[in-house]
């Protein structure tokens, strides 16, 4: 296990380049088992889950080519179903919940597809029952072992079909409109999930050769082909990334500039971010944050405490609650902070406490901050990370803080933050790496 120890209350001053996006590059890659040919990808994140799946789709045979800086080649040649079934697979799958997303693919090139109980981060239930139900209607057949915790899906052809999500699964939809590229007839999927991620794996398909329409609505249309060519296709910016760096900025009063943040693509998460009283200033395609000593949270027109809250898009990322948390401690004003989707998310909020945060954990989905407008700095501490998350947002905490702060298990931050330490000390941080 590796930690970090934070030198905290530096201001940092400097640009920051985002990295390519962690959740878009898991659903891509699992899209290259769709075709036969060669598959580029440009701009991969070097995080540990996108290299444990670039790890996992070697093991099963699929030849995978280092072919420049965050760049790979893909090609599905020789896939070995039979290998799904190994202990290894197991071993490496189950540590990683993007791997749920090769179930399609296999399951529309193939026919068949196994995986067990996929794993990640730890904030709650997270069911899955929008993918099964999904490639059920496609006319495929589920089991489900519960002794050997193993997924198992098969069809003998698949068939389009009208389906209504139950809810707005990112991993759900990218998973069915995979599989119904290559089914038979027409697919209409309604409440689909339409984040960008979901918007660039449509138009990776289509360059591939499907038929796609309704690309960033809800309603998505799949008439099914034959068989996709290969592409090349390259990463949007990380848009949890770009907002972590935004409330990095307020939390340690410092200058930053976040390049190439791809604006268009970045929802409602520089307005969030204004509505807790942080300056951020387009320039082009980048993101001016200035060193604030105060920013003071909106109310709503009857002066009642805002609420922060995740929801679908074009609704606000819950990926970016923790930091927006973390932010609000040395604001001026109340916020809630209101974590609809995962029960867990939330608890690390006793760390905060802790380092001199006024938060009060109202249940598993909500929490009132009192922002104490600066008069204090928070209290260096020893605390671990739980999941990705939190652990930036505690990342973010530290590096406000007064004195010597440790994060262990910082694994959890490296999942989804490239080399995040070295990034950050080339700006004025003081991160110490110890494995």
């Amino acid at each position: 296990m590796s930690t970090f120890i934070i030198n905290g209350g530096k201001a940092l001053h400097g640009d920051l380049h985002p990295q390519g996006a962690k959740n878009e590059a898991l659903q891509v890659i699992c899209a290259s088992l769709l075709t036969s040919d060669p598959v580029k990808i440009k701009n991969m994140p070097d995080i540990q889950d996108v290299n444990n799946l670039i790890m996992l789709l070697k093991q099963m045979g699929v030849d995978v080519q280092h072919s420049g800086d965050h760049e790979y080649t893909f090609r599905a040649q020789n896939v070995d179903i039979e290998y799904m079934l190994s202990d290894e697979f197991r071993q490496i799958s189950s540590s990683l919940r993007g791997s749920i997303m090769i179930l399609g693919p296999l399951l529309a090139r193939f026919g068949k597809g196994f995986i067990p109980r996929p794993g990640g981060d730890r904030i709650g239930r997270r069911r899955l029952d929008t993918h099964f139900l999904g490639f059920q209607n496609l006319g495929a057949i589920f089991d489900f072992d519960p002794m050997s915790n193993f997924y198992h899906v098969e069809a003998d052809h698949l068939q389009g079909a009208y389906m209504l999500l139950d809810e707005a699964s990112v991993t759900g939809t990218a998973n069915i409109i995979m599989t119904a590229v290559l089914a038979r007839g027409r697919t209409t999927i309604y409440n689909a999930a339409c984040e960008p991620y979901i918007q660039q794996l449509c138009c990776m398909l289509i360059s591939m050769g499907a038929k796609i329409s309704g690309v960033g609505s809800n309603l998505v249309s799949i008439d099914g082909v034959k068989e996709l060519h290969g592409c090349e296709h390259i990463l949007l910016p990380d848009m949890i990334e770009v907002g972590s760096f935004i409330g990095l900025a307020a939390m340690t009063q410092s200058e930053i500039t976040l390049k190439n943040v791809s604006v268009e693509n970045l929802g409602m998460i520089p307005e969030s971010f204004s509505r807790l009283g942080i300056r951020v200033e387009q320039r082009m395609d980048d993101l001016y944050i200035p060193a604030q000593k105060h920013y003071e949270i909106e109310t709503y027109i009857d002066g009642s405490i805002m609420t922060i809250a995740d929801a679908p898009w074009p609704g606000l990322t819950p990926d970016l609650l923790s930091v927006m948390l973390v932010v609000s401690t040395q604001a001026l004003g109340s916020v809630l902070i209101h974590q609809k989707m995962f029960e867990s998310r939330l608890f690390f909020v006793d760390k905060l406490i802790d380092m001199g945060a006024q938060i009060i954990l109202c249940d598993p989905h909500r929490a009132t901050v009192i922002g104490i407008n600066r008069q204090y700095n928070l209290r260096p501490t020893v605390m671990s990370s739980p999941d990705i998350r939190a652990g930036v947002a505690l990342l973010i905490a530290a590096l406000s803080a007064d004195g010597t702060s440790t994060i262990h298990n910082i694994e959890q931050i490296d999942r989804g933050y490239e080399n995040i330490d070295t990034r950050l000390n080339k700006i004025g941080a003081s991160i110490s790496r110890i494995d």
